[in-house]
């Protein structure tokens, strides 16, 4: 399959994956999220009648990574994506994805439509990173740790028990995770640091329809995070779809998708 790419404001190289005809839709990954990891979605996507997009966020698989890193660059990224494929797009963003979709929706991208996959925020009682996390974060970037970035990741931020990171630590697949590991750091970032609270104010402030998905085989508390983000956005709904953890399977969430991005 042929990668595309295109150059954001400053210069950064983002690749992509565009598959089909019609109006796009853009597939706007998680943590440690690659263009490949979103193919079979954008290929169903493809055969409802859309072009489905998956592209490789700053510092991940095939895109550069131009530093300093701040949000806004990664909101000139998605930008350059929608303008190379079609100038106006439907997004959908995935966990920490979701944050990111949200900020360049309110920030006035041409995106007619929205929809979002249990972007990880932190309301009522859900558990919440350390205070410090994203600082720490920082702090192992600073020193190039990717390693230890993705580790501590893992751990304090997605609550995996230490010793199931550290037997995670020795396997094959460890070492190619990890190359992308400092990305981590700026899903912190996208999701407003290390609290990650529901930004009410800047969710109230989109004016597309919106469509904040959960799964039956998610934590109470990442569905109560997609029913809040719903219920803040003027023309915002929830949809629980029959899924595992954190997660949906292609032919449950591509109709889903379908069914929204059409409107």
């Amino acid at each position: 399959m042929n990668v595309q790419t295109t150059a954001s404001a400053d210069g950064t190289t983002i690749a992509f994956h565009a598959l089909g005809e019609g109006p796009a839709v853009v597939v706007v990954g998680g943590a440690t999220n690659r263009k490949t990891d979103w193919l079979e979605l954008a290929e169903a996507l493809a055969a409802d009648g859309f072009t489905g997009v998956t592209y490789d966020r700053r510092g991940r698989g095939e895109s550069g990574d131009t530093r300093p890193y701040a949000v806004e660059r990664e909101i000139e990224d998605l930008a350059a994506v929608i303008a190379a494929t079609g100038g106006s797009a439907g997004v959908h963003g995935v966990s920490s994805g979701g944050a990111l979709a949200n900020r360049a929706t309110a920030a006035g991208l041409p995106i007619t439509s929205l929809s979002t996959f249990e972007t990880p925020y932190r309301v009522g009682d859900a558990p919440t990173p350390p205070a410090d996390y994203v600082e720490h974060l920082q702090s192992l970037y600073d020193a190039d740790d990717a390693d230890a970035m993705l580790e501590y990741f893992m751990v304090a931020g997605v609550g995996q028990p230490a010793e199931q990171v550290a037997a995670m630590k020795e396997m094959p697949f460890w070492a190619d995770l990890a190359s992308i590991g400092r990305t981590v750091l700026y899903d912190g970032y996208c999701l407003g640091g290390s609290q990650a609270p529901l930004p009410a104010d800047l969710l109230a402030s989109i004016r597309v329809p919106v469509l904040a998905l959960g799964s039956t085989g998610s934590p109470d508390w990442l569905r109560n995070a997609s029913k809040a983000a719903a219920a803040a956005v003027p023309d915002g709904r929830y949809l629980e779809l029959e899924g595992e953890f954190h997660s949906a399977p292609t032919h449950v969430l591509a109709p889903a998708l379908a069914a929204h991005h059409h409107r």
